[in-house]
């Protein structure tokens, strides 16, 4: 097995050298094929075995893009541990990239319960996992909690070895899943016997072991995890069905987004040119520059035209009349209530009020504008993704002058966050932190 380096934004891959073609499966949990006994990825009829300690000696050394060669179906086994690949990229070092890689922070509390197996993750301003494990029997139970960094990683856990029950080994070998195996390279627990060829590396070791195969396992997930994973007897098993709990977790703000996003335009085709089209009798100037990007700058204001080359959203929807002004990291712009908006009609009918939610879409929409000074996001579809500390405090009616005022206060990769305010005659009528996450259109 060798670690080679890989291109920004690539992930973990597994590239099988002893096939024609060289065949490559990617690190993600979609592609776990089995969990018994250990991780199993596979794409097609390829297939790589006891992924767990590669993965967790990259995770835990916070190496995000990086190939594994393998000459056979799975990494060499080694001492039992993840000191040896450990030891490899603490030699072959680590070089920053220029890929944003966001770690996932937990949000809501995710529990899962499979058997004997509890497995649960709780929001955490960091990477910590307490675990609990023992055998069907209770015997030989251990607990263990650390907080996981690339220090405590390599300290506390890379040296653990893997371990069985001696009752186990019989099915094991015939299921031809401890090819190599040996007291050089595994612990063998016999009634109440510890059967090594050393003393044991850690007073826990066993536990350590089972937090070791977390790690890789969670890595599966594609990005860093920020949370509190508790587990009870875990397996590996368990380990993939979290990650999956997480990755719909992750996912679900997109999902949302997607579903209250416009649908895509339409694609127009060009007009079929003539057989015989004559040269154009002077070079006409095509420009390459998306309009979002030649607009949205500091010190300019934004007319209802330009605002519509930046925005999908169309009358009724649209929240936006003009851009007074960009300022930096700020940005302030003006939606001119007029008693002919549709909603008016029911909402309320003798008492018109604009809803508090079309309030909230306003600062959206100019979030969205706002983050578009980046060029990374020149020309991309805006989702609204979330809102928090809503706060609806005066009432807009016809005739008002709504000024949407918003600051941009964290800005990674697709992702922005802003806090927005709408003011009526210098009042505060409304106010929200808005997410909203960059998409190709």
């Amino acid at each position: 097995m060798s670690l080679q380096p890989a291109p920004p934004n690539s992930g973990i891959r597994f590239r099988r050298i002893d096939l024609e073609g060289k065949p490559e499966v990617e690190a993600r949990v979609d592609h776990v094929t089995d969990t018994q006994r250990s991780t199993t990825l596979g794409k097609g009829s390829v297939k790589v075995h006891t992924v767990e300690h590669v993965l967790a000696a990259l995770a835990g050394a916070e190496i995000h893009n990086a190939v594994v060669e393998l000459d056979a179906n799975e990494p060499p086994i080694a001492d039992g541990s993840s000191r040896e690949f450990a030891r490899m990229i603490h030699e072959a070092g680590r070089v920053a990239q220029a890929d944003v890689v966001e770690p996932y922070a937990v949000t809501q509390p995710i529990e899962i319960t499979l058997g004997d197996t509890q497995m649960a993750v709780f929001p955490h301003p960091g990477f910590k996992i307490t675990c609990t494990s023992a055998d069907k029997g209770g015997r030989f139970t251990q607990f263990y909690s650390l907080e996981v960094t690339p220090e405590t990683w390599e300290r506390e856990l890379s040296h653990a070895r893997t371990f069985c029950f001696f009752e186990e080994i019989e099915y094991l070998i015939r299921n031809g899943l401890i090819k190599g195996g040996s007291l050089e390279n595994a612990i063998v627990i016999r009634e109440d016997a510890v059967l090594t060829t050393e003393p044991l590396r850690y007073p826990e070791e066993f536990v350590r072991h089972k937090i070791l195969d977390i790690v890789g396992d969670l890595s599966l997930a594609g990005r860093p995890i920020r949370g509190h994973v508790i587990a009870v007897k875990p397996s590996h098993h368990a380990n993939a069905e979290l990650t999956r709990a997480i990755l719909g977790q992750m996912r679900r703000p997109l999902e949302q987004a997607q579903t209250f996003a416009p649908p895509p335009p339409a694609v127009e085709k060009p007009p079929a040119k003539p057989k015989h089209e004559p040269p154009p009798s002077e070079p006409r100037p095509v420009s390459s520059t998306p309009a979002s990007e030649a607009v949205v700058r500091d010190g300019i204001s934004l007319d209802i035209g330009e605002v519509m080359k930046l925005l999908p959203h169309r009358p009724p929807f649209l929240m936006v009349d003009r851009v007074l002004r960009i300022e930096g990291n700020k940005i302030t712009a003006l939606k001119q209530v007029t008693i002919g908006e549709p909603y008016f009609a029911g909402h309320f009918p003798g008492h018109p009020i604009m809803p508090g939610v079309l309030q909230l879409e306003a600062i959206a929409q100019v979030a969205g504008i706002l983050m578009m000074r980046q060029a990374e996001n020149a020309g991309k579809l805006a989702y609204f993704m979330s809102a928090e500390d809503v706060k609806w405090r005066k009432p807009v009616r016809p005739g008002d002058s709504l000024i949407i005022e918003v600051e941009l206060t964290k800005s990674r990769g697709k992702i922005g966050r802003a806090r927005g305010t709408c003011l009526v005659d210098g009042d505060v009528v409304s106010e929200a932190v808005v997410t909203c996450m960059f998409m190709d259109r």
